[in-house]
């Protein structure tokens, strides 16, 4: 058992079969376009808790606990661990935008333009939505650009590792803070409040 579970890869696959066992054993005769935009909802809600649960791991744990890690650790997390954890932060940003703009569309033809317009029928979930895009757009423009210099993945002087890396915490609290209203909207908005 140790030899499955113990390789990431595998244990995946396995999840994923099981969801194609369930897609299959459960819905197969129900795969009409109401189910399509349910999957493509339970993608992006997948996506979703990838992205903001790596969000919540650098501001809850990484960040407050780097300043106690003794120095000849540090390397260990800031060479492996967040290169490898903000691969996942970034990519699952851009998959919960692209699917939750598909699943939207997959709703109603129109239906993401009318709630990105903070329509009134969906203001809740439209500015969910732009929150959400919002913090994608933290996230690949001022957050990863910073990382990669306070990581040493683009080279420069200290000076400006260090202010690469005040600026990545800041937009990372930032992020962290539209969060909150951000998740509040989406959840309410998806059922009519």
């Amino acid at each position: 058992m140790a030899k499955i579970l113990g390789n990431f890869h595998l244990a995946l696959l396995i999840g994923i079969i099981l969801l194609v066992a369930a897609m299959v054993g459960l819905h197969r005769g129900a795969m009409d376009a109401g189910y399509w935009f349910l999957f493509a909802r339970y993608l992006h809600v997948f996506a979703g808790i990838l992205w903001i649960g790596l969000l919540y791991y650098f501001n809850f744990v990484q960040i407050p606990t780097m300043p106690s890690v003794p120095a000849e650790l540090k390397p260990g997390v800031t060479k492996y661990i967040a290169p490898a954890a903000l691969f996942w932060f970034r990519w699952a940003a851009i998959a919960t935008l692209v699917l939750g703009l598909l699943a939207a569309e997959l709703k109603t033809p129109g239906y993401a333009a009318r709630t990105l317009s903070l329509d009134e029928g969906a203001r809740t979930i439209g500015i969910g939505m732009w929150l959400g895009i919002v913090m994608a757009a933290n996230v690949w423009l001022v957050i990863w650009p910073n990382q990669k210099r306070a990581l040493g993945i683009v080279a420069c002087d200290d000076a400006r590792k260090a202010k690469s890396a005040s600026v990545a915490m800041m937009a990372s609290r930032t992020n962290l803070i539209l969060s909150l209203p951000m998740l509040y909207c989406m959840i309410m908005g998806s059922h009519g409040l």
